[in-house]
């Protein structure tokens, strides 16, 4: 709910922090998955995806605004959030997870997944995986590259620092970043995205998500979605942000793969988190999506 850390948010956000939700748990492969819900059951879905090292609250303020028209849910992939820990991380078995939020939730018919960053990868990979489960997916800025041996997964899991315990939540949250950094960010936004990032373990206050959750790359993890963009039969937007990781090459290079039949649209002035400085941006180009996709036929590959 509202409080002292909306000091100075636009009405718009306050709303959308206020619209009731509830906190579930399926369990998957002997995993507790954590995902939270908002909208009456037996509509149709719609389905956001954090990034790595996030959490559903990320979407918190854009999930909402959707609460009237859909059932919403916004997932904790295993390793992150107040999702469990695996001994092993895997891209399928992020999308399984997906998929099992999809029949759990209430959702009726096929839902559109919205996917960032990482969670865009795994959108992806749950798109070509399931093709006749899915209305559609949306990618929000997650770059699929060709084979790169300056980025792998070592060195993405090495970006989010080492595993440390901190004395309070307010010396954790003085070190709180975003991977990769931005010029840009709401303060708002950040407080709330903050604070659900951390929790209580034994006498200190630690991150949420499992530094292991990144072993699900054996190598470059740009390159672990590339597979699956050609196999992909349903509706499929990608939203690349104007200072974020898709640029205009690695889009014509995900267009290529996608057959050149998906769309790819820029966010303007977006960081790579565009939740996190110009969300109503991204809230109009899925409302605008979704209105399309309502009454119009998909172009087909050749």
């Amino acid at each position: 709910m509202p409080n002292a850390r909306h000091a100075g948010a636009p009405s718009w956000y306050r709303a959308a922090l206020s619209v009731p939700y509830s906190d579930e748990t399926v369990e998957v492969d002997g995993c507790p998955i954590h995902y939270l819900t908002w909208g009456e059951t037996g509509r149709r879905g719609l389905l956001f995806v954090h990034g790595g090292g996030a959490h559903a609250h990320w979407w918190t303020h854009v999930a909402a605004r959707y609460a009237s028209r859909y059932r919403v849910a916004a997932i904790d992939l295993s390793g992150h959030g107040d999702s469990g820990r695996r001994e092993q991380y895997s891209l399928e078995g992020w999308t399984d997870e997906v998929m099992a939020v999809v029949e759990a939730s209430g959702m009726s018919g096929k839902p559109v997944v919205v996917g960032h960053s990482m969670g865009g990868f795994v959108t992806i990979a749950t798109s070509a995986r399931f093709p006749d489960a899915l209305a559609g997916a949306v990618v929000c800025d997650s770059p699929v590259s060709a084979p790169d041996p300056e980025i792998d997964a070592h060195r993405m899991g090495q970006a989010f620092g080492k595993p440390r315990p901190y004395e309070s939540r307010e010396v954790a949250l003085e070190r709180f970043r975003t991977v990769p950094p931005q010029e840009h960010y709401l303060d708002y936004v950040m407080a709330d995205v903050g604070w659900n990032s951390v929790m209580q373990d034994g006498d200190g206050w630690r991150w949420k998500f499992d530094h292991l959750a990144f072993t699900a790359f054996e190598e470059n993890p740009r390159v672990a979605a590339r597979p699956y963009l050609p196999k992909i039969t349903c509706r499929l937007a990608l939203l690349a942000s104007e200072c974020g990781l898709v640029n205009e090459e690695v889009g014509t290079y995900m267009y290529d793969l996608m057959g050149r039949v998906n769309p790819v649209i820029e966010i303007p002035l977006a960081g790579h988190h565009l939740m996190l400085d110009q969300p109503l941006l991204l809230i109009a180009a899925l409302n605008t999506l979704l209105a399309d996709w309502d009454h119009s036929e998909p172009r087909k590959r050749e």
